[in-house]
């Protein structure tokens, strides 16, 4: 040993990785300072420390950023993408999704189903953005509403491509009637990014409405999530 406490060759002893020092310290920041403290890349690493526990994760969480853009992106972004980053085998890219799935369900559970879902807008537009904003294919989804707005299910009605979901408003109504539900709000996702109404959404939007009126089911808006923000039809007089 030398007089300057590292290791010489031979002596048996191995120094530390010089990462574990760092990683204390993003540690001790985020406990000071929280989430609002530290920048996506930081926030990453640190998550990359749990999934990843014996590699640099510093360089990992800049190159994820880079590739997927957000980090709601790197946690949404699908098995076979995460595959590509170096250093993910398929335990942290499990690890990975149980995070994401975490992240989802902190998100549902903040909706009060105990009170009118439209008197916790914007804990509704924090779940469903979690749910679909990154997501690679289309999907429909319907919130299911009894007569004093209050949740009774949320489903995913429909699957379809990464530009189309076929939907189908008699089936719509079909699992309403079935439920009971008296109120729906409609939520499907654009992978583009664009939240901005098709012309087909619209249409489609107002054939549902069409069927549900003579049955006395309220149709009270359509919300359309991308990457960059949402879109209610409702605030934009398209219903």
């Amino acid at each position: 040993m030398k007089d300057d406490g590292k290791p010489t060759p031979g002596s048996g002893l191995q120094e530390a990785p010089h990462y574990l020092g760092h990683r204390e310290r993003a540690r001790e920041r985020f406990m000071r300072a929280g989430e609002a403290g530290l920048q996506d890349y930081e926030l990453l690493e640190l998550v990359l420390h749990i999934v990843v526990p014996r590699r640099d994760t510093k360089g990992m969480a800049k190159e994820m950023l880079a590739r997927f853009g957000s980090f709601s992106a790197v946690l949404s972004a699908p098995p076979s993408r995460l595959e590509e980053i170096s250093g993910l085998g398929d335990i942290s890219i499990t690890n990975l999704k149980v995070i994401q799935a975490a992240a989802q369900r902190f998100a549902r559970d903040r909706l009060d189903r105990e009170q009118p879902v439209l008197n916790s807008w914007s804990a509704l537009m924090d779940y469903i953005k979690a749910q679909m904003a990154y997501e690679t294919i289309e999907q429909f989804r319907i919130l299911f509403l009894d007569k004093k707005n209050k949740l009774i299910a949320d489903e995913v009605q429909q699957r379809g491509t990464v530009d189309h979901t076929p939907v189908y408003p008699r089936e719509v109504i079909k699992r309403t009637l079935e439920l009971s539900a008296t109120a729906l709000i409609l939520v499907h996702n654009h992978p583009s990014g664009d939240p901005q109404p098709s012309a087909a959404d619209i249409q489609m939007t107002r054939a549902i409405i069409e069927v549900s009126r003579p049955l006395g089911i309220t149709v009270h808006d359509h919300i359309v999530i991308g990457r960059h923000g949402h879109v209610s039809m409702k605030a934009q007089k398209l219903l």
